[in-house]
């Protein structure tokens, strides 16, 4: 019998048990048997009143969290579903452990907001690659200021299929892509985007291609031609998120024959038409450039874009 597996994952003061106890307050385990497994302790404790049907296991040493190990919890608890509560501090490839029959139906990341900017810079590779796998991405107890400071930092960028949400301290919450400012002066004609700025112009304009619909652009990228959609020009730029391990191609469709004469990998200067358009590639709309002009362009100073 398959078993759904819910992962809530983050570091210590992300929120991770007040989540917990928040679900299994609301019902989450009023129907199915449910084995909560807990990779660590924190200062909060979990609801006992709401443990009902909940059969708790306290898993805190990493060489406890195996195969072999959690199946024994299978048959001994019989659960229809699990959740964990998974460690921050633990590499996301331990979860590659789960029983064959145990499916990861979700994983929700839970980070404390005012701690954002220090953690990554500490313990990048961890924060990043949480927040790259989760379905569900909570930033709570944050300020205004906090709010601001983490949309500046592109995170959708990181992870585009996630819901993403920003939490404040009164305990209301809003979407962390927030479509109402365009980060660019769109009464430019051309609009520039600068060489350093390319990555929050991506982001802008993969979440919201309307803010672009009709407008010139002017921009320096290397050039690329599909693979995968053979006969498509997708120029664009590497961008690094948090660390060379972290470096992706940010390409754009764009349309225009005299694309053709550019090899991959040429530093090209472009100004174009966008215009937001269906494309396979985008699996729905999304922003097509319709090439104004082209010539060789010298390598910016910093060829990969950072956030």
């Amino acid at each position: 019998m398959d078993i759904p597996v819910y992962a809530v994952t983050g570091f210590l003061d992300g929120g991770k048990t007040d989540f917990i106890n928040g679900i299994l307050q609301d019902g989450f385990a009023r129907q199915d048997k449910t084995l909560l497994v807990c990779c660590e302790e924190g200062d909060e404790e979990y609801d006992k009143g709401a443990l009902k049907n909940v059969e708790v296991v306290v898993l805190d040493d990493e060489e406890q969290f195996t195969k072999d190990g959690l199946k024994e919890l299978e048959k001994k608890y019989k659960p229809r579903q699990v959740l964990i509560e998974f460690n921050g501090m633990w590499p996301f490839e331990r979860l590659n452990e789960l029983p064959a029959n145990w499916i990861l139906y979700q994983i929700m990341n839970f980070v404390y907001g005012p701690s954002f900017d220090v953690m990554a810079r500490n313990m990048g590779q961890l924060m990043m690659e949480k927040i790259q796998n989760a379905d569900l991405l909570v930033f709570n107890r944050c300020t205004k200021e906090t709010a601001e400071a983490l949309r500046k930092r592109n995170l959708r960028m990181v992870n585009r299929r996630a819901e993403m949400y920003i939490e404040y301290e009164d305990g209301t919450s809003e979407d962390y892509v927030n479509g109402d400012v365009c980060p660019f002066d769109v009464t430019q004609d051309p609009i520039e985007i600068p060489d350093a700025d390319y990555g929050v112009w991506y982001v802008d304009a993969m979440d919201h291609p309307e803010h672009y619909d009709g407008k010139r652009l002017h921009m320096k990228a290397i050039m690329c031609h599909s693979k995968k959609y053979p006969g498509t020009y997708v120029p664009g730029r590497f961008a690094m998120v948090c660390c060379a391990n972290d470096t992706q191609f940010l390409g754009v469709v764009a349309k225009g024959d005299a694309l053709a004469k550019y090899q991959n990998r040429d530093w090209i200067d472009l100004t174009a038409t966008c215009k937001k358009e269906f494309f396979e590639a985008y699996q729905g709309d999304g922003p097509v450039l319709y090439v104004e002009s082209v010539k060789p362009a010298e390598k910016p100073k910093e060829e990969v874009v950072t956030f």
